[in-house]
């Protein structure tokens, strides 16, 4: 862990190139235009990691609304262990973050010229804090008690480090969050630079999360964190001037950078030639080489049998549970996963032959997959020009005003069994109906809630975390959730193909096992990597709480 704070990249070169990619170099804080330069790796590079793998390996596979049928099936099967190199691998993501956030807050207080504006100074340390208590977020979450580290030098003197408790964690990351928020101004400074309302939706979603940390298991969030939440979601809503798009598939058709529902996404740029500023994170999802650039990596990963039950209008055949039928309304759907025979005309496909508007395809006849769809723009002539194998410039949505809806709406319910608050509902309706679907008239509820969270947020990284707020204060409800899921092998067959009306999902009988998952209180969390355990023993101490050491 110590080398990952001080080095924090996992290219020996990271902290030795230009200015233009580097946020050590001393002689780089002498101007405004400089400072922020230096921040403008903490969008992007400082979170490659994270979106290479970790953002949809814990955020959906662990959750359960996909599946690597092949790979990467720690987080599938919930059988991560301590040397698995995909836990080691987001454990590093969360401390480069850390680290170069560390980083870039003291040489920008130790370095800063004359001629740098103290706004400007501010600002680009409010950055910083900013990334830095986002990183902390995920590190509790996953991991649960870890150590707190501000001070990336302190640890080459300090070998007595340990775990911090899960509370004095995140009132860590909320003081962060706060002081970010009174710092940030209402508007970017740059294009893609967070702001007032970036840093004030975190607070909202750091505030319903923390409502069920100080619950102590006992099932009643804390009021008053509660209200936080939904204090500061509606103050995004109504003061931001951010909007939701009308057409939830416009969220991730090229380009969709930085537009009105973004409030925080991660910066990354087309870069032919580099490395680390670039997304990824398409080359695996693709799910053949016929849409991507030379990669296209992603054929065994689908949707789970689970997932696919979520959207309204799939039925049970004749009360079974092994064979489902139909279609939704929900556009959701066709933006997130890809059915066979569904038409995708802003994707190029190459067939035999020669090239077609993308028709997803119909294969096998046991076992097929569900494909991945977001963030998956399609082939160079596409996007403009503008990818190459592993080098997308398509951002990655780290917060969208769409959250806020439900926020609110979560918050209001709060402790209660239901609601039919005027503005919930509202609100839940906003984010309901954008997908195509009936206005929402019953009263809302946690299943509710929660359910249009999965579907809104699949593939974004985002279901995993749910469950976590969830197990805060409800452990056995997660549990439930998770084990009730079946992650197993499907076959999905269209009536007609291309353009099918509906689908029938029946169950590859063969595939018999590894289908269901045993979630408790001893593999929920993630288990610290053992190479961390050994080379900082006090990790295995008991937590102390951060501010009462």
């Amino acid at each position: 862990m110590i080398s990952i704070i001080l080095l924090s990249a996992c290219k020996k070169d990271f902290l030795t190139r230009t200015p233009t990619d580097s946020i050590v170099d001393a002689s780089f804080y002498q101007t405004d235009d400089q400072v922020l330069a230096s921040t403008a790796l903490l969008y992007s590079r400082v979170w490659f990691d994270y979106n290479d793998k970790a953002s949809y390996n814990l955020g959906d596979f662990r959750a359960g609304t996909a599946y690597s049928a092949y790979n990467s099936r720690g987080n599938v099967l919930f059988n991560t262990t301590g040397d698995n190199e995909d836990n080691a691998a987001a454990w590093r993501a969360f401390f480069i973050v850390v680290g170069q956030s560390n980083l870039a807050i003291q040489n920008i207080n130790t370095y800063a010229g004359a001629a740098v504006s103290t706004a400007v100074k501010d600002h680009a340390i409010a950055e910083a804090r900013f990334m830095r208590a986002l990183a902390y977020r995920f590190l509790v979450m996953n991991w649960g008690e870890v150590p707190i580290i501000e001070n990336n030098l302190a640890l080459l003197s300090d070998t007595t480090v340990r775990k911090n408790t899960v509370p004095s964690i995140w009132q860590f990351i909320t003081s962060e969050m706060r002081a970010a928020a009174a710092v940030l101004p209402e508007t970017p400074l740059r294009p893609g630079r967070v702001t007032k309302w970036s840093a004030e939706g975190m607070l909202a979603r750091f505030y319903l999360t923390r409502a069920g940390v100080e619950a102590n298991g006992s099932g009643a969030r804390n009021q008053v964190f509660l209200d936080s939440a939904r204090y500061y979601s509606e103050r995004v809503i109504k003061q931001s001037g951010s909007s939701l798009l009308k057409d939830y598939a416009d969220l991730f058709r090229f380009p969709y950078d930085n537009n009105s529902e973004s409030l925080f996404s991660l910066q990354w740029v087309y870069s032919p030639g580099a490395w680390g500023t670039q997304n990824t994170t398409p080359a695996y999802l693709a799910y053949s080489g016929d849409i991507g650039n030379g990669d296209g990596w992603g054929g065994d990963y689908s949707a789970t049998w689970w997932m696919l039950k979520q959207y309204d209008g799939f039925n049970a055949v004749g009360g079974s549970d092994t064979q489902m039928k139909g279609r939704t309304l929900d556009q959701r759907l066709k933006a997130t996963f890809m059915m066979p025979g569904a038409s995708y005309p802003e994707i190029t496909q190459t067939i035999a032959g020669g090239e077609q508007k993308l028709i997803f395809p119909f294969t096998g006849s046991d076992n097929n997959f569900v494909s991945i769809k977001k963030y998956v723009t399609g082939k160079a002539k596409d996007v403009g020009g503008q990818a190459a194998s592993q080098n997308y410039g398509n951002d990655t949505y780290m917060l969208r005003l769409a959250e806020m809806y439900l926020t609110y709406a979560e918050a209001v319910l709060g402790n209660n069994t239901a609601t039919t608050d005027a503005t919930a509902l509202e609100y839940f309706n906003a984010v309901h109906m954008r997908a195509g679907l009936p206005a929402y008239k019953d009263a809302l509820t946690r299943d509710v809630i929660l359910k249009e969270r999965i579907i809104e947020f699949a593939m974004e990284g985002m279901a995993w975390y749910d469950l976590i707020s969830l197990h805060y204060y409800d452990a056995q409800k997660a549990y439930s959730i998770l084990n009730e899921q079946d992650r197993g092998l499907f076959f999905v067959e269209p009536d007609v193909f291309p353009n099918p009306t509906q689908w029938t999902i029946t169950k590859t009988e063969w595939a018999t096992t590894e289908r269901t998952i045993n979630a408790n209180s001893g593999n929920f969390l993630l288990p610290i990597p053992s190479a961390e355990l050994s080379q900082a023993p006090n990790l295995r101490k008991p937590a102390e709480d951060y501010y009462n050491k």
